[in-house]
């Protein structure tokens, strides 16, 4: 989640809602019996009146499987009222669900909203009708789709699912843009995150994976396109979430690029960042986790040699932290993200893996991330 202001497109958060159904599609990563969502209205100024609230399997963009449709309460009340600042979960609904099931909610927002909190890289379609179809199960009436194609989540923070079976503890990818996505297929599921979550289940042994990147988040500062800076970050959306047991740590690039940079998502002039300084924040992501008994797993800095915000001074500093990271002992594994992406070692992502910014995987990209991954090691 972010606040909003001076985003990459234009996107609906800026106006807000009024008399407006949302619908949104995410994609589980774990089954069960029971299913309840997560609201946040964290950088809302005002107050947030949710007048309904739905959710059901889907069939198609923005179509639910009529049966499976639920109504949705917030202690007992089908609607709720969100403080400035505050969140809201869901009661529980029995809805029985399997790994990689898409489910869709629905928000009925009848009061104007104001800006709007919201995750602005949802490579997700998001959906809005007029007036109240929050228990609509067609898509008719949803004629608007969120764009441009990019996509973003409103106000959704988190869908949890739960019942009898035993599920291990979710593994969180913790980053900014690749770990976000950007660069996927719009209604693919094929950013790093899903991807692994698919080999899990190959493999035998599913387990939630949780996306918590953020397009252009850096590890040490805020700023207005990226958000929390993934320091303050880190206990909301990782040690924070139900059930951790392995965080993925991914982050960095967005600090050791040129500030200037259109890729890096800033404005205006940002202080130059040392290697020194990232080894410490990654430091302190360790023992914030390891203080959780959350394990942390390292992943090197990919390439970016290239890019708009590429220069000799900061791939040296990529190059110092990854040294670090592949070397220090401190990280419980490792994860060559850099190889996976630069099989050869030039300092640049390979050209069959980038959307052709030379920062941006692409899927194959991904999927070479994914892929990179020792699963033994979550």
């Amino acid at each position: 989640m972010r606040p909003t202001g001076a985003p990459w497109f234009k996107t609906w958060a800026e106006h807000g809602f009024t008399d407006q159904s949302l619908r949104q599609v995410v994609r589980l990563h774990a089954g069960g019996t029971q299913v309840r969502i997560r609201l946040s209205n964290a950088y809302g100024h005002t107050q947030l009146h949710l007048a309904g609230a739905s959710i059901g399997r889907s069939t198609g963009p923005a179509a639910v499987q009529p049966d499976t449709m639920r109504t949705l309460r917030f202690a007992g009340s089908p609607c709720t009222t969100i403080p400035a600042g505050g969140r809201a979960v869901s009661d529980p609904v029995a809805l029985n669900t399997e790994t990689l099931d898409e489910l869709t909610t629905t928000l009925y927002l009848r009061n104007p909203t104001g800006p709007a909190t919201y995750h602005q890289l949802s490579m997700a379609t998001t959906y809005r009708a007029p007036g109240d179809h929050h228990r609509d199960p067609a898509a008719t009436a949803y004629i608007e789709a969120v764009q441009p194609a990019y996509g973003s989540w409103y106000y959704l923070e988190g869908v949890e699912t739960s019942g009898p079976r035993s599920v291990p503890p979710a593994v969180v990818a913790f980053g900014d843009s690749i770990t976000d996505g950007f660069g996927a297929t719009i209604d693919g599921n094929d950013r790093y995150p899903d991807l692994l979550a698919e080999r899990l289940l190959t493999a035998g042994h599913p387990r939630p994976v949780l996306n918590a990147g953020i397009g252009s988040n850096r590890l040490l500062t805020d700023v207005p396109l990226g958000g929390d800076a993934g320091l303050a970050r880190f206990a909301r959306d990782v040690l924070d979430q139900p059930r951790i047991g392995t965080v993925i740590v991914l982050i960095g690039i967005n600090d050791i690029q040129q500030a200037d940079s259109p890729s890096n998502g800033t404005r205006g002039h940002c202080p130059p960042v040392t290697a020194e300084q990232l080894i410490d924040g990654h430091r302190a992501l360790i023992h914030a986790a390891r203080a959780r008994n959350v394990k942390a797993v390292g992943a090197t800095l990919t390439p970016f040699r290239g890019a708009a915000g590429w220069t000799t001074a900061g791939e040296a500093i990529r190059s110092r932290v990854n040294h670090w990271i592949s070397t220090n002992g401190i990280y419980d594994a490792i994860v060559d993200m850099s190889r996976a992406l630069d099989p050869d070692g030039t300092g640049r992502i390979h050209d069959d893996l980038h959307i052709g910014d030379y920062l941006h995987p692409n899927p194959a990209g991904y999927r070479a991330m994914a892929d990179s991954i020792d699963l033994a090691t979550l």
